[in-house]
């Protein structure tokens, strides 16, 4: 009887072990099918939450839906209004920043700028020339220009009483490098260039404003990114990458535009900042604003501007 009892105790012990091990197997399969669903399962959740995704109008493309936003964005800064706007004289005030702290000097200063215009005839091409205001001493109260920057034909000159220089090199590239990155070159060159790549990025946030973010690539591999105010289309921030000469590695530079004002049917932004690298490195308030004055012939001819500061 003992003997029996025992192999009775090992039989049973024995299918217990076969049954643990079977259930244990059972439950590893079933945790382990549950693992691989569980991807498929929340993806489909998150796919069922609105924002997850950015929505595009049915049968639009990515580029579709940019190209459409740029137009709109058009529009929003004032249609022909903007496109076709001859001159822009502006008064305002700067301050640059070094790793984000702040110049103590605010520097005054007058802006004209022609905006390019390549399809008209004959064609005009872009120019700027900044004025910097200075006090005019203890006898004589107010303020005069004596420092003239023009910007002109890939050149750029600073011209006082004594005459005209060159820049210095790295200012020039650095301005025509923002100047060819910038929503007016945007419209005008970029998104009609061949072997253009437009792409709808979808929405994200940016200081606070839900926009809708576009980036456009060159055939020469050169992108430029815009975000766009979702419910007005104007553009909150322009952003690219340019290769340092120096380290061989990627520098960002971004600008971002608020406090629009609407001139003469023009939406205007009377803030401006730029960042390098993320750090701010320089901002600029506008106080006046006017489109579509007459520019002399020679307003931005350095040599003719010597003679009207030896007067002052």
């Amino acid at each position: 009887m003992p003997k029996l009892n025992q192999i009775k105790i090992m039989k049973a012990s024995c299918f217990l072990s076969r049954f643990c091990d079977f259930y244990i197997r059972g439950g590893a399969l079933v945790v382990m099918a549950l693992t691989l669903l569980a991807p498929t399962i929340l993806h489909a959740q998150a796919a069922d939450i609105p924002s997850a995704a950015p929505a595009q109008p049915t049968g639009s493309s990515s580029e579709q839906r940019a190209r459409t936003l740029l137009d709109q964005m058009v529009q929003a800064l004032g249609g022909d209004a903007w496109l076709n706007r001859t001159s822009e004289f502006v008064e305002g005030r700067g301050s640059s920043f070094f790793h984000g702290e702040p110049n103590p000097y605010i520097i005054e200063f007058h802006e004209t700028v022609r905006p390019a215009h390549p399809h008209a005839s004959p064609p005009v091409t872009a120019a700027d020339r900044i004025g910097y205001l200075t006090d005019r001493g203890m006898i004589l109260p107010g303020k005069k220009i004596d420092v003239v920057q023009i910007m002109i034909d890939g050149h750029g000159y600073e011209v006082t009483y004594k005459g005209k220089t060159e820049l210095p090199k790295d200012q020039v590239e650095d301005y025509y490098r923002r100047h060819d990155h910038s929503v007016d070159s945007i419209v005008l060159n970029w998104i009609h260039a061949p072997g253009v790549m437009i792409v709808y990025e979808g929405q994200k946030l940016v200081d606070r404003h839900l926009v809708d973010q576009i980036s456009i690539l060159s055939a020469a591999n050169d992108a430029v990114t815009l975000d766009l105010d979702s419910a007005t289309h104007l553009p909150i921030r322009r952003t690219f990458q340019y290769r340092n000469q120096q380290f061989h590695d990627f520098d960002q530079e971004s600008e971002t535009y608020d406090d629009y004002h609407t001139i003469q049917g023009i939406a205007t932004p009377m803030t401006v900042t730029r960042y390098h690298n993320g750090d701010m490195s320089g901002q600029r308030y506008l106080t006046k604003v006017t489109y579509n004055q007459p520019i002399p012939p020679d307003f931005f001819s350095p040599d003719a501007i010597v003679p009207k500061l030896k007067k002052k």
